[in-house]
């Protein structure tokens, strides 16, 4: 982990403490080990591995099967939303981090050898965990450290971060706050403000959505939370807005930010899965400023789409190019500039799609488009 890494998730820590979005557990997390232990790994079994599950169960994660000594690809899905919710990079790994942060260390603790034990290795398929996540208090503050962070995830008084916003099913002080403004807003909330994310505050969502003429998605996501004022407006946010979804329907996508890929890779942007031959959209008006073919190992056939303020948004994978789509071509938003497939590292036909503010790093684009789903619209855009 980077310097820059390290300093920004102390930060998110820090500022989860700072604005009292940590709330008291649903029962007591497992106390911490009298001396430092072998962190579990991936495919292992016995105590230790209990030890784990009752603590991600201890502050509300939802484990199905329950403590049941394996670490399988539920208790590594499960430990990767905690790891979200709490501000860490989200491997799904159990490092020394983790583990303090949960109790299974203590903090004081030279770093645990991780001596893999004899496993009995799981077949249990990959489960998507119920997130209810409610993160138990900690004597431990860690303090804001003075950094450079993209404005997206820098707290702002009275209002959350990008990462903090509520998701179905947790229950938290963020929730809570989002149902106060949904409340101030003339819209109903059944059971009020209990910081419960349940139907109740689904469909007050989906209400206020409607009225507000926002994508009705029944979730927090960008524009709602900045509509609600739980977030300020995307520009101060440091966020590009985009007026097209990227990609016709029928297709599929989920956050799959910084998962890990080969040769020791982060993903860094959303994969939208779809049919060979989708029309792909341009998100913006903007220029065609690189593109490169398919004799390219790991983006294919690949262009990017440059905006005036120089952010640029990375296409790859494509089938083909629109007709006319050559480095320099004006575009308009809602424009065909190519069409999905499978070329270069793809494996399977989808749109691999990045966000790049300013022309710098990419930002995680799934809240983006997540906005702007429009996977179930399977006619082609009107042609500008």
């Amino acid at each position: 982990m980077s310097a820059k890494t390290k300093i920004f998730a102390s930060l998110i820590v820090g500022s989860i403490l700072n604005l009292g979005l940590v709330v008291p557990s649903v029962g007591a997390a497992p106390s911490a080990l009298a001396a430092p232990a072998a962190l579990p790994v991936f495919g292992d079994s016995g105590p230790t591995v209990v030890r784990l599950q009752e603590a991600l169960i201890a502050r509300g994660f939802t484990l199905r099967g329950g403590a049941d000594g394996v670490f399988s690809a539920t208790t590594q899905a499960t430990l990767k939303n905690f790891q979200k919710v709490v501000g860490f990079k989200p491997t799904g790994r159990l490092d020394e981090r983790t583990a303090k942060f949960l109790g299974l260390i203590a903090a004081d603790q030279p770093k645990a050898k991780k001596v893999k034990a004899a496993a009995t290795r799981a077949s249990t398929p990959a489960v998507a965990p119920v997130a209810a996540p409610v993160v138990a208090p900690t004597k431990t503050v860690v303090a804001p450290v003075a950094a450079t962070t993209t404005p997206m995830n820098t707290p702002i008084d009275g209002m959350l971060t990008i990462d903090s916003l509520p998701t179905r099913g947790q229950k938290s002080d963020a929730v809570r706050l989002v149902q106060e403004k949904l409340i101030a807003n003339s819209i109903e909330v059944k059971g009020g403000a209990d910081g419960i994310f349940g139907v109740a505050t689904t469909v007050s969502l989906t209400n206020f959505q409607k009225a507000r003429g926002l994508n009705a998605t029944g979730a927090v996501d960008l524009p709602t939370a900045v509509a609600l004022g739980v977030l300020p407006d995307l520009a101060t946010l440091g966020i590009p807005q985009i007026s097209v979804f990227p990609s016709q329907g029928r297709c599929s996508f989920v956050d799959s930010w910084h998962e890990p890929r080969p040769g020791g890779r982060l993903h860094i942007g959303v994969d939208i899965i779809g049919p060979k031959g989708l029309a792909l959209y341009a998100v913006v008006d903007g220029t065609i400023t690189k593109m490169y073919g398919a004799d390219s190992k790991l983006s294919g056939n690949a262009l990017r789409l440059t905006a005036p303020d120089s952010t640029y948004f990375f296409y790859a994978h494509l089938d083909s190019f629109a007709p006319g789509i050559t480095i320099g071509s004006a575009v308009r938003a809602g424009q065909i500039i190519g069409y999905m497939g499978a070329t270069g590292n793809a494996g399977i036909s989808h749109l691999h799609f990045e966000i790049h503010p300013g022309g710098g790093e990419a930002i995680n684009p799934y809240p983006v488009i997540k906005a702007l789903d429009a996977c179930h619209v399977t006619e082609v855009l009107p042609q500008p």
